[in-house]
């Protein structure tokens, strides 16, 4: 009984001890206690938020928020090249059809037209993730993923979510939701390298946003959610399954927005994206074109930084099929025959080419250099080597335009005579006995300034730049385009050509003759247009810099180069001539290390360059000792690309230049329209014909095969004889007529060899 009595007790003091525990513990944590710490806790959690509020400002965009594209095009808007660190093309949304705007909505915030920029829950569960290590949670509205994008970064920290908290609160307030909802869509990236709609319309349907459909718009809103996953190009069964599913997702939800009508949705079909094909690069001629449109853009006032920005779509004046064209007579007439192996001279070979419409100024093609991503510096605007004897029509240009007279007073005219002999001694103030050879050291005697053109004599132009005056033909060159003669000491030896110009200024000196005088600006950009300024495109087409009768009487004596001169195997006998005018000069420069040919049409100017620049260090021998050229120093191109002996501008340029001239103009029957009296060297009308079975060309690197050089074909004979001069024409033995008022009585019976500079 006992023993009893005494286990009783004992659970007796056992529930009482619990009793007086729990007594305790509730002294701590009654109801009223925990909503009370509660309550605290949440106003703590405000009143923290209402000084980051005070103390978190909207901060100024990231720099790769604002980063874009440059997009450049051609004349016929189609793109060329995209080039910047991020391919985006901000657009507004006026350029988004307003049912894809909703795609987005519909795929990551219904409530964003309603919310104020926050979703509370999904804010909370990211943080809570975040904090317990579980990795990125969805949930945040479409402001906040703009706020993320545009002004912060993608951090998964405590403090990168909370500051986007608040700024998602700041912008919902300052900036309507169409601001907000373009600047997500145009801040997102899509895969594919492409940041913003635009950039995606063009990678994943090859179409601007404009042309989006609702169900490609869907597939783009969908494929935000794992842009590597959901990549139809990429994507594995699995991916195809999920992205099909948040297709499906997206549509749905716009039916239940009433954003869609329901039996339109069940007749969409799931819109397969394209290819991936590869950004448009600056391979090839490509960054040889961008490289021409950006030194356009910084003369105009366009700053680096503000070309790095991008942003930028500019549209040049290049021309698809003339590039083309340009490019494939270069491949055939030049590069197909180049073989660094077997020649080391080969690999030192450079050439370059400028496409001018002497009305308007515009660069319809360009080449510079077989590869940019082989070889940056353009040689369409190296302006290092020597033009040569290209440069002796700005001499006749200024002579005939002051009206110059030779030392013994008579009129400077294509009929003037001079005396041809090689080394002859310049006469005259600043002449300082400078005593040219000619080429092949060959003596004319007395000969007509048309024929020393023709022939291409040194002797007769290094007088006439002292007749006319070094300082004269110094400023007239500058005024015709060669920039980089202007306060360069006035001596003699430029009348040769010895001070460096680009393809790209002779294009422009001959365009002013061809354009009558008035002076002719290439320019490569048609219209260039940003979001936030404007630019004002180069003026290409400026005054009269010489008269029109001396820019005519030029392109008179410059038919004869090609028709009698040393143009005239490669360039009057070329066969897909059909009968067209053609002025232009041959230049070849010292030593062989460059090659010239500079010709016009009656409405297209085209520069060819080609030289010598070494692709190593080279050991060369200079007067009979030897030197070292350093990599890219100017050497010979003597016995390039199989040549026996020297490259004359009357042959690998000359030939490119009628591969390419002649049917950049098929179709263009036009005729010189000249006002000239210094002469009689305008070249008689012919008749002009496009024989229907020579197509154009359409040659490629892999398929051209070595050409075998045409028979010579004479041009056709004219129908109409031209007018004879005041004073009865005397017959030359080349059978062109001369005279005037003080026609040649005398002509050299020695001809150089053809092909001469």
């Amino acid at each position: 009984m006992g023993r009893v009595e005494g286990q009783r007790a004992r659970r007796r003091d056992v529930r009482r001890g619990r009793q007086r525990r729990k007594k305790g513990i509730r002294r701590f944590f009654t109801w009223k206690k925990v909503l009370g710490t509660f309550f605290g806790l949440c106003l703590l959690a405000m009143g923290g938020l209402y000084v980051l509020h005070l103390m978190v400002p909207i901060p100024e965009a990231n720099a790769m928020a604002k980063r874009e594209n440059n997009i450049y095009k051609y004349a016929d808007g189609k793109v060329l090249a995209r080039a910047g660190q991020v391919n985006r093309d901000i657009v507004g949304l006026d350029k988004i059809p307003e049912p894809v705007q909703k795609t987005f909505v519909a795929s990551e915030n219904k409530s964003f037209y309603e919310d104020s920029g926050v979703d509370l829950k999904g804010i909370t569960r990211a943080l809570w993730n975040t904090l317990s290590g579980r990795g990125k949670q969805g949930g945040s509205t479409i402001t906040q993923q703009y706020v993320k994008n545009y002004y912060l970064n993608q951090d998964q920290t405590v403090t990168r979510k909370l500051k986007e908290l608040v700024i998602s609160f700041k912008v919902d307030q300052r900036f309507s939701k169409e601001e907000i909802l373009a600047g997500y869509i145009n801040t997102s990236y899509f895969g594919r390298g492409a940041y913003g709609i635009q950039a995606a319309a063009q990678e994943y349907y090859g179409v601007d946003s404009t042309k989006l459909t609702v169900e490609q718009g869907a597939y783009l809103a969908a494929v935000l959610q794992a842009p590597s996953q959901y990549d139809w190009a990429v994507a594995t069964d699995i991916g195809k399954k999920l992205v099909t599913n948040r297709w499906n997702y997206v549509l749905d939800n716009m039916v239940k927005m009433k954003e869609l009508d329901a039996g339109q949705r069940a007749g969409m079909k799931f819109p397969t994206p394209v290819e991936a094909k590869p950004a448009a690069g600056l391979d090839g001629q490509n960054g040889y074109l961008v490289q021409a449109a950006n030194a356009e853009m910084r003369r105009q006032g366009v700053s680096d930084q503000e070309l790095q920005q991008g942003g930028w779509t500019i549209t040049l004046n290049i021309d698809r099929k003339k590039q083309k064209l340009l490019e494939d007579a270069v491949a055939k007439e030049l590069t197909r025959k180049l073989d660094p192996a077997k020649r080391k001279v080969d690999a030192d070979i450079q050439a370059g080419a400028v496409s001018v419409d002497p009305n308007n100024g515009e660069i319809l093609a360009l080449y510079g250099g077989q590869d940019f991503a082989r070889h940056q510096l353009s040689n369409a605007t190296n302006t290092t080597y020597q033009p040569a004897s290209t440069f002796k029509p700005a001499i006749l240009a200024a002579a005939f335009n002051a009206g110059s007279r030779t030392q013994d007073g008579k009129p400077i005219t294509a009929d003037t005579i001079y005396n041809g002999d090689t080394e002859r001694p310049v006469k005259g103030p600043g002449g300082n006995g400078y005593a040219p050879p000619n080429e092949d050291d060959i003596s004319y005697g007395p000969i007509t300034v048309q024929k020393a053109m023709d022939e291409s004599v040194n002797t007769v132009f290094a007088q006439m730049g002292v007749d006319v005056g070094l300082d004269q033909v110094q400023d007239d060159a500058y005024e015709l385009g060669m920039a980089d003669i202007k306060g360069q000491k006035a001596h003699p030896a430029i009348t040769l050509g010895s001070y460096g110009a680009s393809p790209m200024q002779m294009a422009g000196v001959y365009a002013t003759l061809a354009n009558h005088g008035e002076k002719v600006t290439p320019t490569i950009i048609k219209e260039a247009q940003h979001p936030t300024r404007s630019y004002s495109p180069q003026r290409a087409i400026g005054d009269q810099v010489i008269s029109r009768e001396a820019a005519d009487g030029v392109t008179s004596v410059l038919t004869g180069v090609v028709n009698d001169g040393t143009a005239k195997e490669s360039v009057r006998d070329a066969r897909n001539r059909g009968g067209r005018q053609v002025a232009g000069k041959t230049g070849t420069s010292d030593d062989n290390k460059s090659a010239w040919f500079v010709g016009y049409t009656p409405n297209l100017v085209t520069s060819v360059g080609l030289w010598g620049q070494a692709a190593g260090p080279r050991e060369v021998k200079v007067d009979g000792k030897k030197a070292a050229v350093p990599k890219g120093g100017q050497v010979t191109i003597s016995g390039a690309a199989g040549a026996d002996g020297r490259i004359s501008g009357g042959s690998y340029p000359a030939r490119i230049w009628a591969a390419y001239a002649f049917e950049a103009v098929r179709g263009d029957h036009a005729k010189f329209d000249l006002e000239a009296d210094q002469g009689s060297g305008a070249e008689p009308t012919p008749t002009i014909t496009d024989t229907p079975e020579d197509p154009l060309p359409s040659w490629t690197p892999d398929s051209i095969p070595t050409p075998t050089p045409p028979p010579n074909t004479p041009s056709t004979p004219p129908n109409n004889p031209p007018t004879p001069p005041t004073n009865p024409p005397t017959e030359t033995p080349t059978g062109r007529p001369t005279g005037g008022p003080t026609g040649p009585t005398h002509n050299p019976t020695v001809d150089p060899p053809p092909g001469g500079n």
